[in-house]
Formats: C-alpha cells, sequence, structure tokens
C-alpha cells in the first residue's frame, strides 16, 4: 500500500504531461531517483482512458474466483440477520455468555419465542430499499439454539411455541426473489454436550454435568449440521463461520460445502482459510489505510452499537457514521454485510428499517461510483479521499471530514471537462492551482476541487464526478499491503 512517505515520492511525477504519462523531475538526486524508481517499479503500469473502456471488472484489481462463486464480486452489498431466542431478552446476542448463565437459566427463552408476526418477504422489501443485494442469517450462535429443523438436537426453533422451520421460510422468499442467501455458524456452542468448553471466548466456564466433552464427536455434529444446512435448502451461496475458539483445523468440512453448494463463498473464520477476509465493525485499520483491497473481504457492521440481535435500549449508529463505513469499503473494492437484529415476534424493528431506508436513499444516488467500477487510488496521494473509476469518469469519495471546502488530488495536473456533486448533481469548480502547501515539489500544482458547500450540510457519503477526456489508469496492484482480516 501506499504509505504518506511513498505518496510524497509519487509526487514527483507528473502523469498527465505526455503520452507515456511520466515526466521526471530534472532536479532529481541520485539517490531520490533509485527509491522513486523502485517505489514506480511495484506500481502497475498505466494506459489511456480508451484502452479501459472495456475493462471494468467489479473488483478493480481483486483476482476472481473464476466460477459460480464469482457472484460475491456482483452483489457487494448485504443484509446481514442476527436473530434467536436471545431476542426474547432485547439485550444482546450473546446474552447467554455475557451474563454468564447456565444452561437451566438460558433455555426458558426457547419456552417464549413465538415469532408470529415473522414476515420474509418483509425482511427482504427492506433489504431491497437499503440497495441491499443478499441477505446472510445467523442458523447458530453460540449459544447453540438453532433457526432450523435440524435432526441433530432439540435445541431448534420447531420446539419452540412457534414450532415451525423459520430457515425454510427465509430459503422460501429469497429463492423466489433470486435473493442470494448465505447462513451464519458459530462453532462455538454453548449447548451441545460434546464441545470442550473450557472458559474462551462464547464457552461455558467448565463443562455442565452430564456433559461428555470431545472434540471429535463434536465435529462430527457440525459436519452433519452442516450437512442438513447444504442439502435441506435449496441454492445456498455461502457460509459465514465464526467463534472457531479452539482455532481447530479441518479443511474437509469446507470441502463437503464446496461440494454440496458451489456457489458458496466461505469466509475465513471457520475451520481453515476460506474465500474471504472478514474484517469487523471498525477494529481493522487496515480497512482505513489500504488504497484498495487486493484480496476479497466483506467488512461486517451493525446499525447498532451495543449488540447484533435486537437490544430494547440500543444505541444506534449515526447514519453519517456508517454511509462512510460503507462508501470506504465498497470504494476500495471489498463487499459490506450491514447487520439488524429482528424483534422477538420476527419483526426489523422500525428504527433500525428507518436506518436502511436512509442509506437507501443515499446509495442509490451514488451507486454508479461504487459498483462496476475499478480502484483508481494510484492516481492521488491524497489519502482522505478514496478514487474509483469507470473509463474516462473519475470518482472522489471523500471518506473522511473535509478540512477545507476543497479536495487536492495530487499530483493530477489536468482539468476535468465536467465536474458534478453525484448526490445532488450540482455542479462543482474546478481548477489547477499553484498552490504553497506544494512548494519545493514537482509538480507544484494539482487539480482542486474548490467551493464545496462543506458548511451547509453533512458531507457524509460525498462523491465528485470528473468527467475527462483521457484519463491514465493502473493495471493490477502489485503493490505488498497489509492484510485484512
Amino acid at each position: 500500500m501506499f504509505t504518506s512517505r511513498q505518496g510524497r515520492e509519487y509526487s514527483k511525477f507528473n502523469i498527465f504531461d505526455n503520452d507515456v504519462g511520466i515526466t521526471m523531475n530534472t532536479s532529481i538526486t541520485r539517490r531520490d531517483f533509485v527509491k522513486t524508481a523502485v517505489m514506480f517499479a511495484a506500481l502497475p503500469p498505466l494506459s489511456s482512458g480508451a484502452e479501459s473502456e472495456n475493462r471494468v471488472t467489479g473488483s478493480g484489481f481483486m483476482k476472481r474466483f473464476g466460477d459460480g462463486r464469482d457472484w460475491f464480486f456482483e452483489k457487494r452489498f448485504g443484509m446481514f440477520i442476527h436473530w434467536g431466542i436471545y431476542a426474547v431478552a432485547g439485550w444482546h446476542e450473546q446474552h447467554m455468555f455475557r451474563k454468564k448463565l447456565t444452561r437451566a437459566e438460558y433455555t426458558p427463552f426457547m419456552r417464549q419465542f413465538n415469532p408470529v408476526k415473522f414476515d420474509p418477504e418483509k425482511w427482504l422489501d427492506i433489504a431491497e430499499q437499503a440497495g441491499m443485494k443478499y441477505l446472510t442469517f445467523t442458523t447458530k450462535h453460540v449459544d447453540g439454539f438453532c433457526m432450523w429443523d435440524t435432526k441433530q438436537t432439540d435445541f431448534n426453533v420447531t420446539r419452540t411455541p412457534y414450532a415451525k422451520d423459520v430457515l425454510a421460510k427465509l430459503a422460501d422468499a429469497c429463492h423466489r426473489r433470486k435473493f442470494p442467501l448465505c447462513l451464519y455458524y458459530s462453532c462455538a456452542d454453548m449447548n451441545q454436550k460434546n464441545y470442550p468448553s473450557a472458559g474462551r471466548s462464547y464457552e461455558l466456564k467448565t463443562p455442565e454435568p452430564g456433559d461428555q466433552p470431545d472434540l471429535n464427536r463434536y465435529i462430527e455434529f457440525v459436519k452433519a449440521q452442516v450437512r442438513e444446512l447444504c442439502t435441506n435448502y435449496g441454492e445456498i451461496h455461502g457460509f459465514w463461520w465464526d467463534a472457531n475458539v479452539i482455532k481447530h483445523k479441518d479443511p474437509s468440512i469446507n470441502a463437503m460445502i464446496r461440494q454440496l453448494q458451489p456457489k458458496a463463498v466461505i469466509n475465513n473464520r471457520g475451520y481453515d482459510e476460506g474465500d474471504f477476509g472478514t474484517p469487523e465493525r471498525d477494529w481493522d485499520n487496515s480497512v482505513n489505510t489500504k488504497p484498495w483491497f487486493d484480496k476479497p473481504i466483506e467488512a461486517c457492521q451493525a446499525v447498532g452499537y451495543q449488540s447484533w440481535g435486537w437490544r430494547e435500549d440500543e444505541d444506534y449508529y449515526s447514519d453519517a457514521h456508517l454511509i462512510r463505513s460503507i462508501q470506504k469499503v465498497l470504494a476500495k473494492g471489498g463487499n459490506y454485510l450491514l447487520n439488524v437484529g429482528p424483534k422477538a415476534d420476527g419483526t426489523i424493528p422500525e428504527e433500525s428499517a428507518a436506518i436502511l431506508r436512509r442509506i437507501g436513499k443515499w446509495f442509490s444516488a451514488v451507486r454508479d461510483s461504487l459498483i462496476d467500477v475499478e480502484p483508481a487510488g494510484q492516481l492521488t496521494n491524497n489519502r482522505d479521499v478514496v478514487l474509483t473509476r469507470r473509463g474516462n469518469t473519475l470518482y472522489v469519495h471523500l471518506a473522511r471530514e473535509p478540512e477545507t471546502g476543497s479536495v487536492f488530488l495530487s499530483p493530477m495536473v489536468d482539468t476535468p471537462r465536467r465536474a458534478v456533486l453525484l448526490n445532488t448533481g450540482e455542479q462543482v469548480a474546478c481548477d489547477v492551482a499553484d498552490l504553497p502547501r506544494l512548494h519545493n515539489q514537482t509538480p507544484d500544482r494539482c487539480l482542486r476541487v474548490k467551493h464545496l458547500p462543506v458548511n451547509e450540510r453533512s458531507t457524509a457519503g460525498w462523491v465528485v464526478k470528473l468527467e475527462f477526456d483521457k484519463l491514465p489508469i493502473t493495471r493490477g496492484s502489485g503493490v505488498k499491503s497489509e492484510d485484512t482480516k
């Protein structure tokens, strides 16, 4: 990835001066020449905008799988659903673990779970209003409660007063609407008697009386459940493991998923490395520091600050925080999974639904800058913005709150023929300015987007669309960058 030091070195090149696209600073020292030559060798080659018209891949420099899993690079924005008997308490999806409850203290929630208002069509309506294109559903969380008609344990939704297979209803709705369905499954299990609890995260402190801790037997239980999920519910597009606190490895489990569900993408939290990384909330700083992602990732975030499951007294994230988070990840080529937690009656809380509708309004206005585009962060050393491009059109995403009413795109020195604020369609002023802050740099001027109305309204999610006659791009990444989880 680019560091600030690399950014300063990169600014010694004018990438717009000639057909080749590179002009050296004639006053450069031998030492600086070597440094910049090495840095530039690591960058992808430049080509003209005309050459790139048909090169849009949807994921930029990211290598695709080359099989049925490639749906993942097309859909990009999904709904995460955390739902289980913990919704009865309305506190947190890890209610049993965080409250340190025994099974006897926790299982009464099962007898109170009766989601008579559950309607998967309404869930999908809300997802589509947000611009989401797929859904990931918690089939079993760390409490071990199963939201499908599993034959491996009675601790499942068909043994509640509701007595219906929730997953079957959801899968049927997704299939009818051609809405890809992915399944979340917790490796840790506080209910299964063979699980070797040892007081780690998401486990009982010690096995309960009558338990028979045996990792091999527990893994056979997992395999049997995974086979149920991959054979009884039609086409599945993904498997989302979580909480493998034992760090057990068994590639045969993912191999079985791939055999039974060849379109399923598998995350990296299970029993082998899987297909994609899963940076969570705001905890992985590489999401902020990378100019683009060179490996598949799916960032996940909840609308609620405290919980992923429904919380009665939730502290919701601001729209601005969520929009900036979504924009940043999608613009860098990643996928984004935004979670809501349905209430115990099966409905998505109106507060959550309203947040998704507002996000959908923003997303619909800027979608062209985020979907079927390529990362273009190589064109500037300004890391307060994220760039995407399609052909000769450049999209400038204000990933951070701007310090001024201008955006500086050093070392770019060409003026676009048209500039608009994509969110509203307003014309935007641009120039190539001789700037004091670029003193002693080459070039000592850069493209400036100016007079943005930053004091009139929130800048969250802003995208400036710049249309050029000819815009160089880079091919492939070639830049070594830190890993994203």
